[in-house]
Order: structure tokens, then C-alpha cells, then sequence
């Protein structure tokens, strides 16, 4: 259990009073225009880009986007690509965006892809997992979500005509996960921080209500080629829950309100990297996460 968080009363959830205090301690640490949009843009070449909404907040308006691959084929299945969704988790965004520069176009002959790089880019330049309105976007891909970040992705992708076949949501955890966010998580809402276990390496987390262990396994084959996975706790355990195979937890998504868990696709998955690992460079966690994207390619080309 780690100490008292600098914000709010021991045991007493937050008014609007601490999460304004909370959000006026947040400081920009990054450019989102700089890393991103730019980036974003110089992809015109390679997909077609569409602005899917604009995100209006006390300290600046941040313009969201989707890339999709040129010369759409209807009659193709759909890959759906997240990241970003904690801004935090820098390997998602980065992953998401090297997978539209380097690889999209060797597979568009077999599917189409939409991928949201960044969907949180407010947590992406402060470097935080929640919205500025202390809100965790990826406990809130539901209806009427209170998250602005999850209602314009739901949005956006529930509209397209598209047959989404997977779903890959990218993702990190991190040693702040117990030195931060945890703590502000049991602060926020009044409860006592019990801090988790760190896994040292890349897992997955699946949908209980959809597992499909053997797409598990092939993604977590294809990023073993890039960088180290997980080894379960001395409670065969990753992050307080029983491993279902090696490298792979399942969470309940939708019950969640998980990003994985919002589309009625069948395969879906939420890549977890470890970028504070001494075994592993930020180069290695990109790769990673274009790994994975690479492993749910090469799953759905079996069936």
C-alpha cells in the first residue's frame, strides 16, 4: 500500500474541487502537434486521414484522427487499430503509426485497416492516464460515456460500413502505474491503494466473453521475436489476475467499459508493454506493438 496521495481527505471520494486542483497540477510535457499530428500528416502519401473530432479543453483544443488504407476493398474484412487511449503509454501511439507507415500497405490486398493512433492526446502531452476531467478513458467506451476521448471513437467507428473482423488495442503498463496512478485512482474515489506487481515483459490481456486462446498465442509467438514476455508471478498472476496461457490475462471488456470491448468484432486483444524494463529500449516497445498488430494479421490469414 503505498502512502496518502498529495490530493484530497483519506477515505473520501473527490468533488469537483479536487479534480479542478488535480487538473491545474498537470503541466504539458510534450508536443502532440509536434510527435503526432505532424507525423499523421505526413502519412497522406501511404492512407487517407480523417479528422473524427476535436477534443475543446480549459487548456488548449486538440483535433483527433483516423488513418484508413487507400483504395478501401468492401468486400474486405477490417482491422481496427487503437492507441493512445491512455496518453500516457507513448509505445501505443508510436506503434500505431509505425504500423501505417511500414506495414499497412504489404496487407491491404487481404484487409482494410482504420487505426486512431492517439485517441487521448490531452494524456498524451501531460503524460497522464486519465482526461483533464479525472476520467479514465478506457473505463469508459459505453454508452452516454463520460469520456469525450471514448464517445468520438465509439462514435466514429460505430458509423463506418465496415466488417470489423479484430481489434488491437495498444497499450502499456508502467512503473507509474504504482508511484502515480494507482494512488490518484484510490484518492479520486475514496478508497485504499493496494499497488500491483509490475510485470517485467509484453502481455496481452483478452475478452472473457471472447477469449480465442489461439490468436492469443500467435500474437504473443510473433512479438516473442522482438522482445521478452512476461513471466507470470509466484501467484501465476499478472497484475493481481490468473494467467490464462503464457503471456495472456482475460479481462470482462465490456463489463469494463474496455476500448477492446466496443465493437462486436470477435478477435480482439489489449497489448501491454513494459518500457521501464532494463532489458528493453523504446525502439524495442515500438517494435513490439507493430509486432502484435503483425500477429493478429497473421492469425486472421489461418481461418
Amino acid at each position: 500500500m503505498s502512502k496518502q496521495y498529495h490530493i484530497g481527505t483519506t477515505g473520501t471520494p473527490w468533488t469537483a474541487a479536487e479534480k479542478q486542483l488535480w487538473f491545474k497540477s498537470q503541466t504539458i510535457k510534450r508536443s502532440y502537434q509536434e510527435i503526432v499530428i505532424k507525423e499523421i500528416k505526413a502519412l497522406a502519401t501511404f492512407c487517407d486521414i480523417e479528422q473524427y473530432g476535436s477534443l475543446d479543453y480549459q487548456d488548449g483544443t486538440y483535433p483527433v484522427f483516423a488513418l484508413k488504407n487507400k483504395n478501401v476493398d468492401t468486400s474486405l474484412p477490417t482491422i481496427l487499430v487503437t492507441g493512445g487511449v491512455h496518453g500516457y503509454e507513448t509505445s501505443g501511439v508510436l506503434g500505431a503509426l509505425a504500423f501505417a507507415r511500414h506495414q499497412v500497405r504489404q496487407f491491404t490486398g487481404s484487409f482494410n485497416f482504420v487505426i486512431l493512433p492517439c485517441i487521448s492526446p490531452w494524456g498524451f502531452e501531460t503524460i497522464n492516464r486519465w482526461n483533464p476531467d479525472a476520467v479514465d478513458p478506457n473505463r469508459s467506451f459505453y454508452d452516454n460515456s463520460p469520456a469525450l476521448e471514448s464517445h468520438l471513437a465509439m462514435h466514429y467507428v460505430n458509423q463506418l460500413s465496415a466488417n470489423i473482423i479484430a481489434h488491437i488495442d495498444l497499450h502499456e503498463t508502467t512503473d507509474t502505474d504504482n508511484s502515480e496512478f494507482r494512488p490518484a485512482l484510490a484518492a479520486r474515489d475514496g478508497k485504499v491503494n493496494h499497488n500491483w506487481n509490475i510485470p517485467d515483459g509484453f502481455y496481452l490481456v483478452g475478452h472473457t466473453q471472447k477469449p480465442e486462446p489461439a490468436f492469443q498465442k500467435c500474437i504473443i509467438e510473433q512479438v516473442q521475436k522482438v522482445t521478452h514476455i512476461a513471466d507470470a508471478d509466484d501467484n501465476s498472476q499478472l497484475i493481481g489476475v490468473g494467467i490464462e496461457q503464457f503471456g495472456v490475462i482475460n479481462y470482462d471488456a465490456t463489463k469494463l467499459g474496455l476500448c477492446m470491448g466496443f465493437t462486436q468484432a470477435q478477435y480482439v486483444t489489449t497489448t501491454e508493454v513494459y518500457p521501464d524494463s532494463e532489458k528493453t529500449s523504446v525502439q524495442e516497445c515500438t517494435d513490439g506493438q507493430v509486432a502484435a498488430i503483425i500477429g493478429v494479421i497473421k492469425y486472421l490469414k489461418t481461418l
